[in-house]
């Protein structure tokens, strides 16, 4: 996956399984039932193998055109089509430049369809409830899957969040990528699938992305982790980002600090942290216990690195972002 997201139907109160073990119990059991006749078994084996290679070759949105990377199940009038144009605004999509070019002349969205959260420069991210703006939600997946291999999300976005990032300018508000979360989550999982487009992969927004999410789990006073499997590319980037968060607070903070105190300081769920901190050779198992140890000249180096990093920095004043309140179980909604 990108990084797959838990997305099976929408989960009942007394599952017995959640939203992600029933993901992975399906991806590793792939059985044909017994019952099913050989036409039908053909059928699904010729599906299987079409998905595997990319249908659209390139896709225009905006004034970039994009040659895409894999499949992606646009409905079938459209997954035929070499290339794609999508409205850069509402993302709807099109067989013809010249149809877009219409649709265009009436098109009035200049946003993604939900509240701005946070703006700081050119940079505005946009809360977009997969609920409320179903349509829009399932363009935006549709489009991320030309890029992602494993994402297997597309049409149930409804317990889902859309944290949409774009560039603004009198035009409007473009979208560069983007990351989904789901509502509820039991797993703590702060990030459910992550993707920025092609043209805008040097700019640093993935760390960006990976950082908001966090900044989110912050405000909500809890932990998070985003949902695994990772992609090679989703692996490297929160390795980069772990590393470069607990350096930042181990630079700060002469005293001993525990697993605990970082989890705290950062949201980062505690396995994380460990994982992170043996790969850099920084942590020690002594008598039941995991004991940090962190020499000057590590610092010394990490801080030297991150003077000559250029990457977008998470502004916090510039968040405008209150946790949505939780429904008490059993309440009644009223209309």
């Amino acid at each position: 996956k990108h990084r797959s997201v838990g997305e099976v139907a929408s989960a009942e109160s007394n599952q017995k399984m959640t939203r992600t073990q029933k993901r992975r119990f399906d991806e590793i059991h792939t059985v044909m039932p017994a019952d099913v006749d050989p036409s039908t078994a053909a059928l699904e084996h010729e599906r299987e193998q079409a998905t595997k290679v990319k249908n659209i070759q390139t896709v225009e949105l905006g004034k970039f055109e994009m040659e895409t990377w894999y499949y992606s199940p646009y409905p079938e009038e459209f997954s035929k089509c070499a290339k794609l144009f999508l409205c850069e605004f509402c993302l709807k999509y099109f067989r013809k430049p010249k149809t877009l070019e219409r649709h265009k002349g009436k098109c009035e969205w200049r946003h993604p369809p939900g509240d701005e959260v946070y703006r700081h420069d050119n940079v505005s991210m946009f809360e977009v409830d997969g609920k409320k703006a179903k349509i829009y939600c399932q363009s935006l997946c549709l489009l991320s899957k030309l890029f992602l291999d494993h994402k297997t999300l597309y049409y149930d976005v409804d317990p889902f969040l859309f944290y949409v990032m774009t560039e603004v300018d009198t035009k409007g508000a473009h979208v560069v990528g983007y990351f989904s979360k789901e509502k509820e989550s039991p797993d703590d999982h702060n990030l459910a699938c992550i993707m920025v487009l092609p043209p805008h992969q040097r700019k640093r927004y993935g760390r960006f992305l990976i950082a908001f999410s966090y900044e989110l789990s912050k405000k909500e006073g809890r932990v998070g982790t985003p949902e695994r499997p990772l992609s090679d590319l989703g692996l490297l980037g929160y390795r980069s980002y772990w590393k470069s968060v607990l350096l930042d607070i181990l630079s700060k903070h002469k005293t001993n600090l525990s697993i605990k105190d970082i989890s705290l300081m950062s949201a980062i769920k505690p396995d994380d942290i460990i994982t992170t901190l043996q790969s850099m050779g920084l942590i020690k198992y002594w008598k039941g216990q995991h004991l940090i140890s962190v020499s000057p000249k590590v610092i010394d180096e990490h801080l030297s690195r991150q003077a000559n990093r250029n990457y977008l920095v998470f502004e916090d004043a510039k968040l405008n972002w209150i946790p949505p309140q939780k429904e008490p179980p059993g309440a009644r909604k009223t209309r």
